[in-house]
């Protein structure tokens, strides 16, 4: 092309749009007509609030970082967080493997596609379940079989038949091997849910992941830094931290009990000793003296030796352990799960005096005198009685002097207990069904068959046992009377013949207070020539001086502390049972906090 024909294009060439100002338009305009999209399309998100827990899996797993999980003011239950996943819409590659992992089903795609905008803010949505414009389109993409992604079944643990286990105390639940051990560990999705309802607030998902990658040291260091009993909670907690698991919104709960167990079974004792001993800061040349070796007390003394302290440990009974060692059986509660726990805590340097009652051997008067600060752990020692007409009678026994009984022959240090023919346990909570199952054993083991009745206020469904005691109960053999007020021990010629019961139309009242109701005109006569009462315990503080004791403040028999376990006397600290009431997890807790507490007012 030479210079004239480029001169003449560029000069000329817009001149041949001109005559286009001055036509008419030819841009046909189409009327907005919305498409239908197909049936599973993947459009904008809808989620169902009531059923979203804020557990935070969809935005873990979403490959583009689009989800991001924002706080919200609403209220919560136990296992569920104050946040929902918002969604940048600018980042969605719309792949919907949020709505397949998402543990609840809250999480769906709709059919809607259509956003105009020329800010790239508005792009960002928090979803609810009327959807991002709140216009309630059709379901498009939701989860099927061929695209879930989470492991919705739970790796069986092998334990011993009922109607062979029953024979005998042996550790039933033989515990997980290696391999299915990280099948179990894969299935945790990180949610922390866990993490939030556990009383002690363990690491949980950190120490599963250590299973999965077979790393139990590390798993070791992330238990003892919130729980010095793991080879007892590893067996006996009441594991609410299974009951908020996300997997078990849809499936079975991840066994985090069991994996706990797993690791501390799987590492030798001096292995847990040396990762113990890392931990500790010498601070301060001071004692502390703790009364009880219950939970709360070994937890505080652990807690307070790793912080430096001297810790001395004052112990009734000739063994410490407490309600662990004399209360729960075997069969649920070895005693070398026990004695590993307390092992590792005594290598720390704390110091257990066995034999030793605080009240009569030695005055709380000269703990104080001795001691810098002083922790009370002493736990649930007495039972409660129903005191209906009969009770009176010798055979009319309480739960925890007989299971100590049981756990010292079995033994060897004490007498057999009795073994009755037919025996009648009143009460629905786990320590029912440690006598209920214990006496079961006993009665096979002197050839009989078994014939336990369990006799309780409560529906099944309401029973405050744990489920697993009322499943494995009824495989041993064990018979429930649910939904039974007892109101008469029948005694003739001096002998218990059975227990009269009336039906119990409802436990507690419109308030939620303990007021149960009862039928008198259903009656019902259950057999038996002993009854254990296993109706609830209560604190012993014999040992306390009056002086001392008008000084502390108390609600319902139980002393009142502030967050960081300290009594309204400031060198004196409280925890466990006498706190909380009954529970192991709980009063390990309340013993590390004391510690903390104990540390935070020697340092003042």
């Amino acid at each position: 092309m030479n210079a004239k024909e480029i001169f003449k294009k560029t000069f000329w060439g817009p001149t041949i749009a001109w005559k286009y100002l001055f036509a008419k338009p030819i841009t046909i305009t189409v009327p907005k007509v919305y498409r239908e999209a197909a049936e599973r399309y993947r459009g904008f998100h809808i989620n169902d609030w009531e059923l979203c827990t804020g557990c935070g899996t969809c935005s873990k797993i979403c490959p583009t970082d689009a989800i991001k999980m924002i706080p919200v003011d609403i209220e919560t239950e136990p296992g569920e967080k104050a946040e929902k996943p918002a969604i940048d819409y600018g980042r969605c590659s719309f792949c919907g493997m949020c709505v397949d992992i998402c543990t609840t089903g809250s999480l769906k795609m709709t059919r809607e596609y259509i956003h105009i905008s020329d800010n790239p803010n508005t792009f960002f949505f928090m979803p609810e379940s009327d959807g991002i414009h709140h216009n309630n389109f059709p379901i498009g993409y939701v989860r099927d079989e061929d695209s879930e992604l989470l492991d919705l079944e739970r790796v069986e643990m092998e334990e011993i038949p009922g109607a062979e286990r029953v024979n005998s105390f042996i550790e039933f639940v033989k515990g997980y091997s290696k391999e299915q051990a990280i099948a179990e560990a894969a299935r945790c999705v990180d949610c922390e849910l866990c993490t939030d309802v556990c009383p002690a607030h363990m690491d949980i998902p950190e120490y599963i992941e250590t299973v999965f990658n077979d790393d139990l040291k590390r798993g070791v260091e992330w238990i003892y830094k919130t729980n010095p009993l793991p080879g007892v909670c590893g067996r006996v907690c009441t594991h609410n931290c299974e009951a908020v698991c996300s997997i078990g919104h849809r499936g079975e709960a991840v066994a985090i009990r069991w994996l706990k167990r797993y690791i501390i079974d799987q590492t030798p004792v001096e292995e847990i000793k040396k990762v113990a001993n890392e931990e500790i800061i010498k601070k301060a040349n001071k004692k502390v003296a703790i009364i009880g070796s219950g939970p709360s007390g070994l937890a505080a003394a652990y807690y307070l030796s790793l912080m430096g302290y001297k810790v001395t440990i004052f112990e009734a009974k000739p063994k410490a352990g407490g309600v662990m060692r004399y209360g729960i059986p075997r069969y649920r509660l070895p005693d070398e799960a026990l004695d590993k726990d307390i092992e590792v805590i005594q290598s720390l340097g704390v110091e257990i005096k066995l034999n030793t009652t605080v009240g009569k051997d030695v005055t709380l008067e000269q703990l104080k005198k001795e001691y810098d600060a002083v922790f009370l752990g002493t736990g649930f020692t007495i039972g409660k009685s129903t005191k209906i007409p009969g009770t009176e009678h010798e055979k009319v026994i309480q739960a925890l002097p007989l299971l100590e009984k049981i756990r010292d022959y079995l033994r060897g240090e004490g007498e057999k207990p009795e073994i009755p023919n037919s025996l009648i346990v009143i009460g629905g909570g786990n320590v029912a069904m440690d006598v209920a199952r214990s006496m079961a054993r006993l009665q096979k083991m002197e050839g009989k068959e078994v014939n336990v009745k369990v006799v309780c206020l409560e529906t099944m469904e309401e029973m405050p046992a744990d489920l697993e005691e009322i499943v494995e109960g009824k495989e041993e053999g064990i018979l429930f009377f649910p939904s039974r007020g007892p109101s008469e021990v029948i005694v003739e010629n001096g002998e218990i013949k059975g227990l009269k019961t009336v039906c119990c139309t409802s436990v507690f009242d419109e308030n939620g207070r303990f007021n149960p109701t009862f039928d008198e005109k259903d009656v019902i006569i259950i057999e038996g020539d002993m009854i254990v009462e296993a109706i609830g315990q209560a604190p012993d503080y014999s040992y306390l001086p009056e002086e001392l004791k008008s000084k502390l403040e108390f609600t319902r028999g139980r002393i009142l502390v502030n967050e960081y376990g300290q009594t309204s006397i400031p060198w004196l600290f409280a925890g466990g049972d006498i706190v909380h009431g009954p529970d192991i997890i709980n009063g390990i807790a309340d013993g590390h906090r004391a510690a903390e507490g104990i540390d935070r007012y020697l340092n003042q």
